[in-house]
């Protein structure tokens, strides 16, 4: 199940949809959740949290659809369940990629023109293409319960 919602991501982010649009519309479709708030919510987390070469945009809306899943809907809630699910993803792609970070990532800075040329000269899209779908299969499964055993909860 996992692939269809990594598929699903990829040709979101090939029909122009940047890459936390593209993770948190692909969740928000498989589990059936519509909201005129979606991507648009997601949009400034794109290019490594709007081109400030952080936190992957990928990684981050995996972030934002465990919320939308597991997320608490009240105070009294607890955070740990979905605190622990964060934290696994982000040790899950950091493994599979070696970092968490946009600019070590793709190996550029997105918040230059240089770095943007770069970007597309050296077609650094499929990359982020690649991280796309893989934070896409990497939360479905988190969220369904079938990555494994992860990091304790702090």
């Amino acid at each position: 199940m996992s692939g269809v919602v990594s598929q699903k991501s990829r040709e979101l982010f090939d029909a122009g949809f940047y890459c936390a649009e593209s993770v948190l519309l692909a969740m928000a479709g498989h589990k059936g959740i519509h909201s005129d708030l979606i991507p648009r919510i997601a949009t400034g987390f794109c290019s490594g949290m709007s081109r400030t070469c952080e936190m992957c945009g990928a990684v981050t809306g995996g972030i934002m659809a465990i919320g939308m899943v597991a997320g608490r809907s009240s105070p009294d809630d607890s955070v740990e369940k979905i605190y622990l699910l964060v934290r696994r993803l982000m040790d899950m792609f950091r493994g599979r990629f070696g970092s968490l970070n946009c600019r070590e990532l793709t190996g550029c800075d997105l918040g230059t023109q240089e770095g943007r040329a770069k970007f597309h000269a050296d077609n650094l899209s499929q990359r982020c293409r690649q991280y796309t779908a893989e934070a896409a299969a990497m939360t479905l499964l988190l969220i369904e319960g079938q990555a494994g055993p992860g990091p304790s909860s702090p």
